[in-house]
């Protein structure tokens, strides 16, 4: 006879378990989102009517003083804490930088797409593109997986498309606020912006970083401050490398999206020769390896010659069905663009040299990097085209003068 009231085994018991608490935790997960959503929301709500009072009231700074004050003081006394006259103002400005969004929870779809982009061939500064993004500023309400403390870091970037292209990343990549404060921090957006072409900005500001190309990988500067090294020491290339694989996980996030660890130390053989790869790195997206070698000291024309031998050697040795090319990326703490004007860098598409930077820069070495950065690709450019129009010359100097030869010909 079966007994009924028997109770489960432990492993079924515990299989219900694991799945009941599934449950409760995903609805608490989505309980708190839905909740923290509503708050950002009520805090743009509230930066409207606070916006709204003071427009409608005295012409005086002290005047809006006193309004924010004053309902900080009541909102205290009724709904405790967290309405200090500081997050008054933060409620204030947030609705200031977002008060053309649509004011609800976006619902995040699938499969979004955006309209084409027509290429521009003129080089624009970032400040020209408010206009290109301003539909699809508008577009968008509050972000459903964002929380306040998000936007309070976006209020710091002063740019609307590069705020904008943030707000992307963290949301499709799912960014802590420490980590989309670093990224911030260490201006990210500058760092992808290598086209400065319009388009390619806009690209950037509507769906964040697209991985396509070998390139779409490669930033420059790399800012690996975690590594937590001090200024003034002069370091190994190996002691760079172990502290890299003893922060890994940041390592991987600012080296960009889909790169997973291969291996440290990587042996090649070559007849009776050894070569061992620093790094090596897998990217998901791209289906290719990455290979890093690693140089404490100023870019050489051996170094190049050394990284562009281990990509051919990978290939060869190790390229499974479906794989891509290879690429290759030298880290070094001083670029040197000779070197790279006049050797392999210049013109293949899969290997690359990038500087490093072991601590934080100010804002200003920063921004002296990136406009050496701008101002060599602009050159680069106007090399182009001004080879361009020189063949274009030649060509139509050329067509006259046949030209003339087929007239002479004719009159005779």
């Amino acid at each position: 006879m079966t007994d009924n009231n028997k109770l489960p085994t432990p492993h079924k018991q515990g299989d219900l378990f694991a799945r009941v608490a599934s449950i409760l935790e995903e609805a608490r997960a989505n309980t708190v989102r839905a909740i923290n959503s509503q708050m950002v929301l009520a805090y743009w709500h509230i930066g409207r009517e606070i916006v709204q009072e003071i427009q409608s009231g005295e012409e005086r700074a002290e005047y809006g003083k006193q309004v924010i004050d004053k309902l900080s003081h009541q909102l205290k006394d009724n709904y405790g804490r967290g309405f200090s006259t500081t997050n008054l103002r933060y409620f204030r400005a947030f609705y200031t930088v977002y008060s053309d969004r649509v004011p609800e929870i976006r619902q995040i779809r699938t499969g979004e797409s955006h309209n084409s982009i027509n290429r521009y061939s003129q080089i624009e500064i970032l400040n020209d593109l408010t206009l290109a993004v301003e539909t699809l500023q508008e577009q968008r309400g509050i972000s459903p997986v964002l929380g306040w403390s998000h936007y309070q870091a976006l209020l710091s970037v002063d740019n609307r498309n590069e705020r904008l292209f943030y707000e992307i990343e963290a949301e499709k990549e799912g960014w802590d606020v420490k980590h989309l404060k670093r990224q911030i921090h260490t201006f990210l957006f500058a760092r992808l912006l290598k086209s400065t072409d319009k388009a390619e900005l806009i690209r950037l500001t509507q769906e964040g970083q697209v991985i396509e190309k070998p390139s779409d990988a490669i930033k420059n500067p790399y800012i690996l401050d975690f590594l937590g090294f001090p200024e003034s020491r002069v370091f190994r290339e190996s002691e760079i490398e172990s502290a890299i694989i003893d922060n890994l996980q940041q390592f991987l996030l600012e080296l960009g999206k889909g790169f997973a660890f291969v291996g440290r130390q990587k042996r090649m053989q070559f007849d009776s020769q050894f070569f061992f790869i620093d790094l090596v790195f897998y990217n998901c997206i791209l289906k290719c390896y990455l290979l890093i070698d690693l140089k404490v000291g100023e870019l050489t024309h051996q170094d190049v010659g050394q990284i562009d031998s281990y990509v051919r050697m990978f290939d060869d040795k190790y390229l499974t069905e479906g794989d891509n090319p290879t690429i290759g990326l030298i880290l070094c703490a001083h670029k040197n663009e000779n070197i790279a004007k006049y050797s392999v860098l210049k013109d293949s598409k899969q290997i690359f040299a990038s500087k490093y930077m072991l601590y934080l820069p100010s804002e200003e070495v920063l921004a002296r990097e990136l406009a050496r950065e701008r101002r060599l690709i602009e050159e680069h450019i106007s090399r182009d085209e001004e080879n361009a129009m020189g063949k274009s010359r030649v060509h139509e100097k050329h067509e006259r003068h046949e030209h003339k030869d087929s007239e002479g010909q004719d009159d005779e």
